[in-house]
């Protein structure tokens, strides 16, 4: 899903968030964020005319393992 807003001189400008990173999130696109130590799950999407990150969901996938279910997956990862 694109989205352009129209400004003045007839520019478009393209509406996105971005990650943590800085890199380009498209307005649609689900996220995991943890912001003041929770983590949830986030969609981009506009408010009045602002691109912004917005909760969907409690908790993320990945905030679903625990530290040794993520040493077992890199460990059996290094095994292939």
């Amino acid at each position: 899903m694109t989205t352009a807003l129209s400004a003045q001189g007839n520019k478009t400008v393209d509406c996105y968030c971005t990650d943590r990173g800085g890199n380009r999130v498209e307005l649609g696109e689900n996220t995991c964020l943890y912001v003041d130590g929770r983590m949830f799950t986030a969609q981009c999407q506009m408010s009045l005319n602002v691109p912004m990150w917005r909760e969907v969901q409690q908790g993320c996938m990945t905030s679903q393992m625990t530290e040794s279910d993520q040493d077992q997956i890199y460990v059996s990862n290094q095994q292939h």
